[in-house]
């Protein structure tokens, strides 16, 4: 397991030498590609959203494809399109930007419901279909999308169709000023992001991805899931609750975050990590009790209330 996950250390340092205490965050981000996930990055301008997307394409050593979402933006532009070649005399299909490993969909809210649901089949099914032909994107595929949660003029937000798709959504969050300092130094003379190397292949991902899938769990914290994922179902709060796709996700996450932790079994301490990023975006609030609950202090509370079982872990 050790070599196998050698990748995960590699990527945490490539990646911390451009980011500055952003530990946990690129934990979650190797998780969800460890998975075979997507992650939506929503915080306000300049917290290093894009930045981490950019190093860690660079780190791996697979294609990279970044759509720069805007209102004026087409499915076609996303996808691909088929053009008539005149020298061919015939019709030839010309690939979008999501015929790559690694997406960067920047801003996705800015562009309109339409191309958004342009990635729906991409991100669920990987394949894209163009004029009744259907073809499959290359292995890995992994949607790194980002927008910012302040400014809401001329932006179209994500239907629950399309949120339900990202395996988690994480926050950057701001730095404190030890942090800050340190971003400072680290960019006083240059920008590290430009000398970053690959560090992993694409093979070595599609490999943890088997490796993942095999990571114990005991019935007892498949119950346990199990209850989380209920109680989002039943609170009065809760207009909708968590999907099945999410239970599915719940699982996956909690094996991966495993697996990049140097465990081939799952414990309780997993599953109350990733709940708040897998979770709390699938749900769909009332109304009617104002602004101060979220989906995050909704699956806070749930942690809360639902018994934690207890028991050897290991096989």
């Amino acid at each position: 397991m050790e070599q196998s996950r050698a990748w995960v250390q590699a990527l945490r340092e490539n990646i911390g030498k451009v980011l500055v205490g952003k530990e946990e965050t690129i934990d979650l981000v190797l998780t969800t590609l460890a998975a075979g996930g997507h992650v939506l990055l929503e915080d306000v301008p300049g917290t290093g959203k894009t930045m981490l997307a950019k190093s860690l394409s660079r780190s791996l050593d697979a294609d990279f494809g970044r759509i720069q979402f805007t209102p004026d933006l087409l499915p076609s532009d996303i996808t691909g399109l088929n053009y008539y070649n005149q020298q061919a005399g015939e019709f030839q299909f010309r690939p979008g930007p999501v015929f790559a490993n690694i997406i960067l969909a920047d801003e996705i809210n800015r562009a309109t419901p339409r191309t958004q649901a342009s990635l729906l089949e991409c991100m669920e099914e990987r394949q894209v279909t163009v004029d009744g032909v259907t073809r499959k994107l290359a292995e890995p595929f992994f949607v790194i999308a980002t927008q910012n949660p302040l400014e809401t003029t001329g932006t179209f937000p994500l239907p629950e169709a399309q949120l339900d798709r990202f395996f988690m959504k994480l926050s950057m969050g701001l730095p404190d000023k030890k942090e800050e300092v340190g971003i400072l130094k680290r960019f006083i003379l240059d920008q590290p992001y430009e000398t970053l190397q690959a560090v992993c292949k694409k093979e070595q991902i599609l490999a943890a991805r088997e490796q993942v899938k095999k990571v114990h769990v005991h019935e007892l914290l498949l119950e346990y899931m199990a209850d989380l994922v209920q109680a989002t179902r039943k609170d009065k709060e809760i207009l909708s609750g968590v999907s099945p796709r999410g239970t599915m996700a719940l699982l996956r996450a909690s094996q991966a975050y495993a697996w990049i932790r140097g465990r081939d079994y799952v414990v309780p301490e997993d599953i109350k990590t990733v709940a708040d990023p897998v979770m709390a975006h699938r749900l769909v609030l009332s109304r009617g009790f104002g602004g101060a609950v979220t989906g995050q202090t909704k699956i806070e509370e749930i942690l809360g209330q639902v018994s934690v079982p207890t028991e050897e872990w290991e096989r």
